[in-house]
C-alpha cells in the first residue's frame, strides 16, 4: 500500500512527538507498505525569520515569502528540519532519504496568486515526476520531502506542505493521505471534533469562520486529493500517531475522516 504522511507544526518541534510520528512512520515501511514523508516547519521558519528581524505574515494561511524568506525557507526547511525528521526515521532502524521537491525536478510549481494578493514565492505544484520516489522506495527506504519546489521561471518556490503532500500523494497513487497535526481533528460549530467530515459541509464551516488559517490550505488539500483519486484522507493528531499502523483496516476514534 502506498501512503504519503504529512508531518507539521509541533511534530517537528516537540521531542516526544517527533519521535512518535517517526516511530509510526518506521513501523508502516516495515510492515511493507512505501510510505512518503512530506513535511513543512513553519514555526521554525518563524522563529528564525523573528531572530533575522523579519516579522511574518499570512494570507489565508499561506505565508507572504519575499526573495529573503524563501532564501531562509530553503535553508530551514530543505536542510534543518529535513535532516533531523530523516535522523528521527533512521534512528528507528528505518533508512531514509530527504529530499526537496525541487531535487530531481520531482515537483514542479508556478507562482500562485490569491484573491488577487501578490505572495511573492509562493508557489502551487503543477506537475509531479515520481520516479525519484519510486527509486527510494526500491532501496526500502522512506522518501522525506521538504514543501519546496522549482519553478519553471528557475526559482525556487515555498509551497504549503499540505498542498505538497496532496500533490504528492494524487502523483504517486496513494491510497491514503495521513495529515499529522497539532489539533485533534477538524471541529465543528460546537466545538467538538467531526469523525466524518463531507467535502460538502466545508463550505459553510469556511463561511462561519469555524475553520480558518492554517487549517483552510489543509482542507483544499483534502480536496484535491479525494477528487483525484486518493482513496482515504484523514487528518490525524499527532501525539496519537501510535495508532497509525491500523489506521486502514480497523476503525479508529482519533481524528476526522474526509470523505468525497
Amino acid at each position: 500500500m502506498r501512503i504519503v504522511v504529512k508531518i507539521g507544526g509541533r511534530a517537528l518541534e516537540d521531542v516526544e512527538i517527533l519521535n512518535r510520528c517517526a516511530t509510526a512512520v518506521a513501523q508502516l515501511a516495515q510492515a511493507g507498505h512505501q510510505v512518503a514523508v512530506v513535511h513543512g516547519g513553519g514555526s521554525s521558519l518563524t522563529r528564525v525569520l523573528g531572530q533575522m528581524g523579519k516579522e511574518s505574515s499570512f494570507i489565508n494561511g499561506l505565508r507572504v515569502t519575499d526573495s529573503e524568506t524563501r532564501d531562509v525557507a530553503l535553508m530551514v526547511l530543505a536542510g534543518t528540519m529535513n535532516k533531523k525528521l530523516v535522523a528521527a526515521i533512521t534512528s528507528k532502524g528505518q533508512p531514509a532519504m530527504g529530499l526537496s521537491g525541487g531535487d530531481g525536478q520531482t515537483f514542479r510549481a508556478r507562482k500562485k496568486h490569491v484573491h488577487d494578493a501578490d505572495l511573492g514565492y509562493v508557489g502551487e505544484i503543477v506537475s509531479v515526476d515520481r520516479k525519484w520516489i519510486e527509486a527510494i522506495w526500491g532501496m526500502h527506504c522512506v522518501p522525506v520531502i521538504s514543501s519546496i519546489a522549482l519553478g519553471f521561471d528557475g526559482e525556487y518556490y515555498n509551497v504549503n506542505a499540505d498542498e505538497t503532500a496532496s500533490a504528492c500523494a494524487v502523483g504517486c497513487g496513494a491510497h491514503a493521505l495521513i495529515f499529522l497535526t497539532d489539533v485533534p481533528g477538524v471541529r465543528g460549530s460546537d466545538g467538538t471534533v467531526l469523525r466524518w467530515l463531507h467535502l460538502d459541509e466545508i463550505p459553510a464551516l469556511e463561511k462561519s469562520a469555524t475553520v480558518s488559517g492554517g487549517m483552510l490550505p489543509k482542507l483544499g488539500a483534502c480536496k484535491k486529493a479525494l477528487s483525484k483519486g486518493v482513496h482515504r484522507v484523514r487528518i490525524f493528531p499527532a501525539m496519537e500517531a501510535s495508532a497509525l499502523a491500523d489506521f486502514y483496516f480497523r476503525s479508529i476514534d482519533h481524528g476526522t475522516e474526509v470523505v468525497a
